[in-house]
């Protein structure tokens, strides 16, 4: 009887049972279980591959080989690249004649999608693939091996062993509507790494699990990620602190931020909404991303930061970010006003600005200058900043999110094209105005014959004194005791070292404090090191600029330098001209030429 029954059982298939645990590992990935393909095992079909493992087709199914004994993790990967090609578009759903792709867009697909899988690896690649995978999308590599030929590491890196693993059909069911596999995973893809971050930032247990005390200003955080691209890349590398005891202990009233640390502080005793909570990040992530507590400059921390807030909820009320809760700062008439000209207006009613109050609260500003918890190592996430705004915007505006506030995307370009330092600017103004000598060819002064043409003559090159002389610029050197030495040696040094790139011989120096002392003509290699300052007395830098302009072995063409803090008169120079001033200074009068700031 036991006899009867095992022969009634039936027999122990292992490449099926191989397959089926293929099968469930490439489905645990959520992208690739988003997309409603289905799978075809069948020993008559037609469409599967002779040797290979799976081919997909256009009308969403996938053809696996039907005996083929493979290893679970083989099958997975096999699985996960046919459905990827579905993901990305390969093999789009269309009803009539389809055309299929030939050999080199077949490659090319292949070499995207396996290049795709090193990224998010599902299974085991078969051994003979490669390792790396050149760049460029799919449309650039086949064209690229259209001319050059295929490499052949690269053609039959596919699931169907040589043979085409895509397979474009005319659209066969009937009553239903072609659907779009590539939005689908983009959905799903998006969906995975949403989740990825939550379990990174510890709001999930797992990537199946539910979230763990997700509160509603860490939802408000997700959101960003999710569904703001704008914001999303800040808020990614942004971290949520909500302690009541730090915020009490600083006097946080709802929300403070630390740009330098990446930190955003908030009181987790307020009760705000989730629309309310994406109103007071999203503020809070635009203070830290547009570098407000680095334009403040020499104006008043607690002004500029109140002049920031008017702008800022001004711009989250015009794009209708999250609700604005009771309190917070805005006026309608400031509208299109940038933080400086509203800082400017403000300023005006000192006693009325004083009592207002930011989400830190009441005469405080709630950007911070250091971090709040224990001493830890920081990153400079200006970088950070700079790009994940730049790349939000491109995002928002290719997926048509909504109106900006032409203020904010103003901004946000000026951020992703910053201004260039003051010493390559200075570079820029003496390649413009300060010649380098030009060198003469004359037969007057032959140069070495070559051995090859003896008896040909060649003409020599030499610099004329006229040509020397017209080469050249004056610098006019405040030496005042309120000067600075290191301001000086970075000063001196830039223009020694661009002086001497272009072979200027030497510059017209004269020191200035109470009376100007002409140093006469330096070479170059002296400015920076041998220069001896002379005065520490008063500023007044005029009679130097006069003296220049009544040399008579000063050329009339030849710029001037004027160096100083910005403690001096007013200056009149009736050539071209430019002034070196320390960063954060002003000069008392309007200047004609540029203004170079050393930082």
């Amino acid at each position: 009887m036991s006899r009867g029954r095992k022969q009634n059982e039936p027999k122990k298939d292992p490449a099926a049972e191989a397959c089926a645990d293929g099968v469930r590992l490439a489905m645990a990935n959520p992208a690739l279980a988003a997309i409603e393909a289905k799978l075809c095992r069948e020993k008559e079909c037609a469409l599967a591959p002779r040797h290979g493992l799976a081919r997909v087709t256009s009308n969403g199914t996938v053809h696996l080989h039907p005996t083929r004994l493979a290893e679970p993790e083989e099958w997975a990967w096999a699985l996960a690249h046919a459905l990827i090609h579905l993901g990305f578009g390969h093999v789009p759903a269309a009803t009539g004649e389809r055309v299929q792709p030939d050999r080199h867009d077949l490659a090319a697909r292949c070499t995207v999608v396996n290049r795709f899988l090193l990224t998010v690896p599902v299974g085991r690649p078969p051994d003979h693939l490669p390792l790396s995978y050149p760049g460029g999308d799919e449309e650039q590599l086949a064209a690229s091996w259209r001319r050059t030929g295929i490499p052949g590491a690269y053609e039959h890196c596919g699931t169907a062993a040589g043979e085409a693993d895509q397979l474009l059909l005319p659209w066969s069911r009937w009553g239903g509507q072609v659907p779009d596999w590539q939005i689908a995973f983009a959905h799903a893809l998006t969906r995975t790494m949403s989740t990825a971050l939550d379990l990174a930032g510890g709001r999930r247990d797992s990537m199946t699990g539910g979230p763990t005390r997700l509160h509603p200003w860490e939802r408000a955080l997700s959101w960003f990620v999710s569904s703001y691209p704008l914001l999303g890349g800040i808020a990614a590398g942004i971290t949520l602190v909500a302690d009541a005891e730090l915020a009490r202990a600083h006097g946080i009233s709802v929300a403070a931020v630390n740009p330098e640390a990446g930190e955003i502080y908030v009181n987790p005793l307020r009760r705000f909404d989730d629309e309310e909570w994406r109103f007071v990040l999203a503020h809070e992530m635009l203070h830290a991303a547009l570098r407000h507590g680095d334009r403040c400059g020499t104006r008043d921390p607690f002004l500029f930061n109140i002049a920031c807030d008017y702008v800022i909820n001004g711009w989250l009320t015009e794009m209708q970010v999250g609700t604005m809760p009771e309190g917070l700062l805005h006026d309608p008439e400031l509208t299109g006003l940038s933080a400086e000209e509203v800082h400017d207006r403000i300023a005006r009613d000192l006693r009325r600005t004083r009592r207002l109050a930011t989400l830190r609260g009441k005469g405080a500003g709630d950007i911070l200058g250091g971090p709040l918890g224990a001493p830890r190592d920081y990153v400079d996430l200006d970088e950070l900043y700079r790009r994940g705004l730049a790349r939000g915007l491109d995002l928002h505006e290719q997926q048509d999110r909504g109106h900006l506030p032409g203020g904010l995307v103003e901004e946000i370009r000026a951020l992703s094209h910053p201004p260039l330092p003051w010493d390559a600017r200075l570079a820029r103004w003496f390649d413009e105005f300060v010649p380098s000598p030009q060198p003469v060819r004359t037969y007057a002064r032959p140069s070495r014959r070559q051995a090859a043409t003896p008896g040909i003559p060649r003409a020599g090159r030499y610099f004329p004194p006229e040509e020397i002389a017209r080469c050249t610029f004056g610098v006019v050197l405040d030496t005042s005791g309120s000067m600075d030495r290191v301001l000086l040696g970075k000063a001196l040094g830039a223009i020694a070292s661009y002086a001497e790139a272009r072979d200027v011989p030497a510059a017209r120096v004269v020191f200035c404090d109470a009376a100007p002392h002409d140093a006469g003509y330096l070479p170059v290699t002296d400015i920076a090191g041998r220069v001896r300052v002379r005065g520490r007395g008063g500023t007044v830098l005029q009679p130097g600029i006069d003296l220049l302009h009544r040399a008579d072995d000063f050329p009339p063409a030849a710029p001037v330098l004027v160096i100083t803090d910005g403690w001096c008169d007013v200056l009149r120079v009736r050539r071209e001209h430019a002034y070196l001033i320390p960063q954060g200074a002003r000069l008392p009068f309007s200047a004609r030429g540029p203004v170079f700031r050393v930082s």
